[in-house]
């Protein structure tokens, strides 16, 4: 019997083909997933050892996690003695703050660590030039001296940046003292570290010592010999919760937490996309062996009649369809571990700052290999149990290979029912979060309301896949209809789809499968897009705001002249409180010309606004809790938190006559921003702490993109200087949704692809199956191009009508899934990136086309007398 199955499977190789290609690309996907994870687990494991540089052993906080208890400080952790131990060649107290550095005109934002006294446990490499060797120095990324154009021995200004875009106060005058290079990827997301002394970097985080600083661990090189001893003792002197472990040990446990919350995260991720494909690919598998099984009725029935048993044509099917399957799954490794090494090799993931190198493990062969076999053997269970239905005395009938069974009626049953219970849970959270939402009542709730959603959706479109044997040939016999009115050929394609119904909705629910899911994420991203781009417009009274502490004129001055900007003003700010309801809250004074010019900049209604001496402009809400604010009998008083007067005390808190408007995160750091007369300012009754500027735009002019990143080239002028505002916040939010659409869109592709393979196999078979009749309706005068024509529409019809359904069930759930998760954040806007939907159903419609080539040269190759003769 296996030698028969052989020459089976080698007589009907070109029908495998089709099923085989689709089990490759599914498993070749399965193992990129894998080597894909193993990459970036190597590129994290190079990272965090590189910042051990050449040390040996590693002492470090075991108990950070469990915030169990203050910090030491450096000299409370005794790390002096630690590093005088007998044994301890040199040790290491990395520590690390961000800071600004400017030459002349230009600046950039970068990491500072500190100087080692051994260059080997430094995690940059000195490649021009030495570490500081005093506390006037500094040794700079090679990179980031080439921007800010410095050679060794010039000057550089440095001041701490923590993010809140006003910079530090002390800034250090430093000389350059050599250039480094990350060459190992310890600080890849900073693009390097700059160098600087112990006591500098105790200043730049306001210490007054460097062992003042917190103590977060501490690297060591120790000499091997003497290792055992010097352990013992530095165990004796380390500080509650922490340990001394070997680099090896150090890393590998470092790694363990990170792909534990991260690599293992990606790689299920990727993994549920794999599994789809698969799943796909069995469709398509099936539909093979349902034909194969039909053609071969007569040959099994003929080994019944020669003694062959049930189990033996059963297993004869699974042996068949376990060998395709590992076959194509062993090739399907290897092109998948082809195309990650041309990948990796071509430095093609170095933009996402992957690293590492191509890793074999067990799961790269073991798991695609399985789930190809197992998935191959499953889907052609259908088919092996036909094959036991045959008789002997059908090796005496007409061959009839067109399986018009009807589907069976607990498979409708059970996908209405799953339809049923999808639609109730759907509506039932829908309903339950717009009720919420009207009652602010929605923290408790508002998991369990996603979540029913969410199962409501998928228990819908399984249900609609358990019953598509029913409904899509009623769409596929529509839209033949439909497509028979354009000639004969078109009615015969027509009548070819009418003939084997199961099999054609087989076909199409794969391609629906991927056109649904593609639709979905398109139809979610392009909601999320426009709902958060209507929120940031009325969160936001400004349009782009600059500020810090050295934000200069000429700054402004080139935002000013930005394609796209139609207003800027530019305006002193100082920080300080207010008293608001008996409560001291944050707040911001700028100052301005008047109402006129600030009307320009700001989306408010001023009218009736004066901003003459001693009145001031409030907002009604509260920048950080949206309550109204209230200001005692319409005075506000405005204290300085830098105490900024010109001499008297009463400089340092000035009250003001307030008029209350709606604008909203003008400065989004503090709890009221306050527009004062900028006298205050110019005649020194409130100091400046910075300077911010506010400008309109006008997007139909350019793009948002084009106007942040000029404003963002201009503003690099201006160190510690920040940029905010809806065109800001938009630009990010948008490019995070497309990147998401794009690589989930491309992931989705296998399975559309899959589907794709599995409508030419769908025509193949169909081809096979009309020998005769193909050969009949030449030989009654048919052309060759008309019988082309006729498979070309099929695929057509098949791909376009299955195209359609699915991007009208994915624009459904797209809206579904797009009013859960963004209508607590505002008015939910319900589009559909209808760009990307027609990019699809012409793809579907130009690959149905390329499809139907081969089978159609089948069809017309051979001579009518041949094929009637053949069938």
């Amino acid at each position: 019997m296996w030698s028969i199955t052989i020459k089976m499977m080698k007589k009907n190789m070109k029908m495998l083909i089709p099923a085989g290609i689709a089990i490759l690309i599914g498993t070749a996907f399965i193992a990129c997933t894998f080597l894909f994870g193993n990459t970036l687990n190597d590129t994290l494991h190079n990272q965090l050892t590189a910042q051990y540089a050449q040390a040996n052993y590693i002492i470090q906080n075991t108990s950070a996690m469990s915030g169990s208890g203050p910090m030491p400080t450096v000299g409370e952790a005794k790390a002096e003695r630690i590093a005088s131990t007998d044994g301890v060649k040199a040790g290491y107290i990395g520590q690390n703050v961000p800071i600004n550095a400017v030459a002349g005109e230009k600046s950039a934002t970068l990491l500072a660590i500190n100087a080692s006294s051994d260059d080997s446990l430094l995690p940059v490499t000195i490649v021009r030039g030495s570490q500081p060797a005093n506390d006037t120095q500094i040794a700079l990324p090679a990179k980031l001296a080439d921007q800010l154009s410095v050679k060794i021995g010039d000057r550089v200004s440095v001041a701490a940046n923590y993010g809140s875009g006003l910079g530090g106060d002390d800034t250090v005058e430093l000389t350059v003292s050599g250039f480094t290079e990350d060459t190992n990827g310890a600080f890849g997301s900073y693009g390097g570290a700059a160098v600087i002394s112990d006591k500098t970097m105790a200043k730049l985080q306001g210490a007054d010592s460097f062992s003042d600083l917190m103590f977060s661990g501490m690297t060591l090189k120790v000499d091997e010999s003497k290792a055992d001893t010097a352990v013992r003792t530095i165990r004796k002197l380390l500080p509650e919760g922490f340990s001394i472990e070997t680099r090896q040990k150090a890393g590998d446990e470092a790694l363990k937490s990170l792909s534990q919350s991260g690599t293992n995260a990606v790689t299920v991720f990727l993994m549920c996309f794999g599994i789809l494909a698969m799943f796909v690919a069995a469709l398509v598998i099936a539909n093979t062996f349902q034909v194969l099984v039909a053609q071969r009725r007569r040959t099994l029935a003929l080994l019944r009649t020669i003694g062959a048993q049930k189990g033996q044509l059963y297993r004869s099917v699974i042996a068949e369809a376990g060998i395709l399957g590992l076959v194509s799954s062993v090739l399907g490794i290897a092109f998948g571990a082809a195309l990650m090494a041309i990948v990796i090799h071509s430095h093609a993931l170095t933009s996402l700052g992957m690293t590492g190198g191509l890793v074999f493990t067990w799961q790269v062969f073991v798991i695609p290999l399985a789930f190809g076999v197992v998935m191959t053997m499953l889907a052609s269970i259908g088919s092996a149990r036909s094959a036991t239905r045959v008789t002997p005395l059908e090796a005496l009938r007409p061959i009839e290979i067109s399986d018009n069974k009807r589907a069976g009626l607990a498979r409708g049953v059970i996908g209405f029912l799953l339809i049923v219970l999808g639609t109730v849970l759907t509506v039932g959270a829908v309903t339950m979060l717009r009720s919420s939402l009207s009652s602010s009542d929605l923290n408790d709730r508002y998991s369990t309301m996603l979540l029913s959603a969410i199962a409501g959706c998928a228990l819908i479109f399984i249900g609609l896949v358990v019953t598509a044997a029913f409904w899509m040939p009623l769409l596929m016999r529509l839209g033949g209809a439909f497509a028979a009115l354009f000639g004969p050929s078109a009615k015969i394609a027509h009548a070819n789809i009418q003939k084997n119904p199961r099999r054609v909705a087989s076909t199409g629910v794969a391609l629906l499968i991927g056109v649904t899911l593609v639709s979905c994420i398109a139809t979610g991203a392009a909601c999320a897009k426009q709902t958060m781009n209507n929120t940031l417009d009325t969160h936001y009274s400004v349009d782009m705001i600059a500020k810090g502490s050295r934000l200069s004129q000429s700054t402004a001055d080139k935002i000013g002249k930005i394609d796209g900007v139609t207003s800027t003003l530019y305006a002193p700010i100082a920080r300080g409180s207010v008293v608001v309801g008996g409560e001291d809250r944050s707040a911001t004074l700028i100052g301005v010309p008047d109402t006129a010019t600030l009307s320009k900049v700001l989306h408010a209604d001023l009218s009736g606004v004066s901003l003459d001496n001693g009145k001031a402009l409030a907002p009604t809400y509260s920048a950080i809790t949206g309550k109204v604010l209230s200001f005692k009998n319409g005075q506000v008083s405005f204290t300085a938190s830098s105490g900024g007067g010109a001499d008297t005390s009463e400089a340092q808190s000035l009250t003001f006559d307030v008029t209350q408007k709606d604008y909203r995160n003008v400065d989004p750091d503090v709890s009221v921003t306050l527009f004062v007369n900028e006298s205050y300012f110019t005649g020194n009754q409130v100091q400046s702490d910075g300077h911010i500027l506010l400008a309109a735009v006008d997007t139909s002019k350019a793009s948002a993109v084009d106007i942040l990143t000029k404003a963002q080239t201009a503003i690099g002028e201006s160190a510690g200087a920040s940029l905010s505002g809806p065109i800001a916040e938009r630009v990010q939010w948008n490019q995070i949704v497309d990147t998401m659409l794009a690589l989930l869109v491309a992931l989705l592709a296998v399975a559309v692809l899959i589907a794709l393979i599995g409508v030419a196999n769908t025509l193949s078979l169909s081809v096979i199956e009309r020998t005769r009749e193909s050969a009949t309706l030449r030989a009654i005068g048919m052309t060759r191009g008309q019988l082309r024509w006729s498979l070309a529409v099929e695929s057509l019809v098949i791909s376009l009508v299955a195209g359609i359904a699915g991007e009208i069930l994915g624009i459904a759930f797209g809206w579904v899934g797009s009013y859960m998760v963004l209508s607590p954040y505002g008015t939910t806007a319900f589009i559909s990136d209808w760009k990307l939907d027609l990019i699809v159903l012409l793809v579907a419609a130009l690959a149905a086309l390329l499809a139907s080539v081969f089978p159609a040269r089948r069809a017309v190759k051979t001579p009518p007398v041949e094929a009637l003769a053949e069938a």
